[in-house]
């Protein structure tokens, strides 16, 4: 169970990375064009900040855990991108848009089982 958290904690934190890089470096619009127009409903200041959010929850699924320092932050940044899919649910709720709301759910479903891995039986 040790190598599946590893491995689901791994991926997750990329794409964390990945998906906060993206709205940390492009402009609203170029983000509100490509698909993501909830980012309409915000400024540029709250996108980025989300972005940042969502990198930092990626590193701190990763680095923690295989460095071996403040390893309890694993499951902290678990937990924060739990909340950040919570925000994000609702948010789309609010849109009326029901494609991303199955991808928050997901990425919820996911953290909360690298939250209860790591907060649980299997903790650093």
């Amino acid at each position: 169970m040790n190598i599946a958290l590893w491995i689901v904690a791994a991926v997750l934190g990329a794409a964390c990375l990945a998906g906060g890089a993206m709205k940390v470096a492009q402009p609203t619009e170029k983000l509100a064009a490509g698909g993501f127009g909830w980012v309409e409903d915000f400024g540029s200041g709250p996108v980025k900040a989300i972005g940042i959010l969502e990198m930092l929850a990626g590193v701190g699924l990763i680095l923690p855990g295989a460095l071996g320092i403040a390893p309890v932050l694993v499951p902290l940044a678990a937990l924060g991108l739990a909340l950040l899919m919570v925000g994000a649910a609702v948010t789309h709720v609010r849109r009326h848009e029901a494609q991303p709301i199955v991808v928050n759910v997901v990425l919820l479903a996911v953290a909360a089982f690298v939250m209860w891995g790591r907060f649980g039986p299997y903790s650093f």
